[in-house]
């Protein structure tokens, strides 16, 4: 019986330990395989790029990017989880990858020639792309910041100054609506309440109906602050919100904070550049930030800040808020040198193009595919549960919010925090979960939402996934208190 009991037990651990081994076998054929054989074609295609500086046209033949080689291009994804979750972290294509990692070759291989010497045409260059897709109207107007963040501790920091220097007076508010997003209302508290302004926050009414109910809401606030004697000295404004999603009516609020002698607008733009239209003379703000590695392939850490000529040339103090050498030059040469650092991310917007260029249409087409898709299957979804979407389709982009059976019990911020890893871990399906709280007296409204997001990688498939690990839920008979609470 021992010796029995000892072969069996032998036998499974070699059984596991094959098992283990012709995993690792897999991951190695379907991650590095392809890049070894690649390696040397992009090698010499990345420096023949470098060293002719060939402008990227778009792509005018009809032999447009392929959906195996769309696979191909994010084959380093986990195998078998769906992730609908692109709009948080983003993507990036292994075409992009390769470019990331020979800039970081050529770095390595000289540092203080690449870096004294190369480094800031290399970036002026990222920063006169970015200029003409968002219809700037100079590139010193840009400046590459790594995220949202840092882009909302510049503007925001030049008005602790303006406190602090008597230009702005005790009680002077900003606006924002109460959707924005966390960590740039912590840098309003941080650099704007703590200084001594006020907070006027709009309520946004969310599941919405239409973008009246989101420009009423603004100017109701604007008027009512104004007829106080209040002064707004900025309105901070998402252009697509995070959750709940919805894309915003930017330039209709534009227009109201002109009218209303809103003195500055920034434009938290963070899911926007590949997602929607972004036009700077359209928008007319006086700052637009958004994230490059959301929506347009970019690898982290790259984003830019916008600032209009006009709000560069007053008596502003726009400053990187990392002091270095540049310190004093313009916001645009204090952004490009931070100190010693990879800057190798901010170097791949023209293999980004590239990308971008393959598919047919170029970055319109691709904001157009996933615009369409998400939607589709965004009514799938609420079809499929007996539900709703969040907004309708004409007020979303790339994402979409899709009402969640209410007997899964979704009661607080907690439990939409908690089940997420939930359908993660025990399905595969990585999504974004929202509690949204019922409007006073409403009884029996849905309280949960998923944030589904489309982007090109994404197949029919992670929805069908998505429907049914949350129809599997409700014959389990699954609640948040009950299960997540428990666990």
């Amino acid at each position: 019986m021992t010796g029995n009991a000892g072969s069996s037990t032998q036998e499974n651990h070699f059984r596991q330990r094959l098992r283990v081994m012709a995993e690792k076998i897999v991951i190695f054929c379907r991650y590095y395989v392809p890049l070894i054989v690649l390696l040397p074609y992009r090698t010499l295609q990345f420096f023949y790029q470098i060293k002719t500086q060939v402008p990227i046209e778009p792509k005018h033949s009809s032999s447009f990017i392929t959906d195996s080689e769309i696979q191909s291009e994010f084959a380093h994804h986990a195998p078998g989880v769906a992730m609908m979750n692109n709009g948080s972290f983003g993507c990036c294509p292994a075409s992009v990858i390769s470019a990331l990692h020979q800039w970081q070759l050529k770095m390595f291989r000289q540092p203080s020639h690449f870096l004294l010497n190369e480094l800031k045409n290399r970036i002026l260059e990222s920063r006169t792309i970015i200029k003409d897709h968002i219809n700037a109207e100079d590139v010193d107007e840009v400046s590459i910041v790594d995220n949202i963040s840092t882009a909302a501790a510049i503007v925001l920091q030049q008005t602790a100054w303006a406190f602090a220097e008597g230009k702005f007076n005790k009680g002077d508010a900003v606006i924002m609506f109460s959707c924005t997003y966390g960590a740039v209302k912590n840098s309003i508290e941080a650099y704007f309440s703590r200084a001594g302004g006020s907070v006027i926050e709009v309520p946004f009414n969310f599941p919405l109906n239409s973008n009246e109910e989101i420009i009423s809401e603004f100017r109701k606030a604007l008027e009512r602050e104004k007829g106080n004697g209040r002064r707004v000295r900025l309105a901070v404004i998402d252009h697509v919100t995070c959750v709940p999603t919805v894309v915003m009516p930017v330039k209709q609020l534009v227009k109201i904070c002109r009218d209303e002698g809103v003195e500055q607008v920034f434009i938290d733009a963070a899911h926007a550049v590949g997602s929607v239209d972004v036009d700077m003379q359209e928008i007319g703000a006086d700052f637009y930030a958004s994230t490059l590695y959301k929506w347009f392939f970019c690898p982290p850490v790259v984003s830019f800040l916008y600032c209009r000529k006009s709000a560069t040339h007053s008596d502003l103090e726009l400053h990187h808020p990392i002091v270095s050498h540049r310190y004093g030059k313009g916001l645009a040469e204090e952004s490009f040198w931070v100190g010693t650092r990879d800057y190798s991310p901010y170097l791949v917007l023209p293999s980004v193009m590239e990308f971008v260029n393959r598919f047919e249409g170029g970055l319109k087409g691709i904001i157009k595919r996933n615009h369409d898709a998400v939607v589709e299957m965004g009514k799938m979804l609420a079809e499929a549960w007996g539900t709703n979407l969040g907004c309708p389709p004409d007020m979303c982009a790339s994402m979409i919010m899709v009402g969640l059976p209410a007997c899964l019990g979704i009661s607080s911020d907690d439990d939409a925090t908690k089940l997420r890893p939930h359908l993660c871990d025990k399905f595969g399906v990585e999504v974004r979960i929202h509690y949204q709280a019922p409007k006073d007296g409403e009884v029996g409204s849905t309280t949960g939402y998923v944030r589904i997001c489309h982007q090109i990688y994404n197949k029919v498939d992670d929805y069908y996934k998505l429907r049914d690990a949350v129809n599997q839920l409700v014959r389990d008979g699954f609640t948040c208190a009950l299960e997540i609470n428990e666990a």
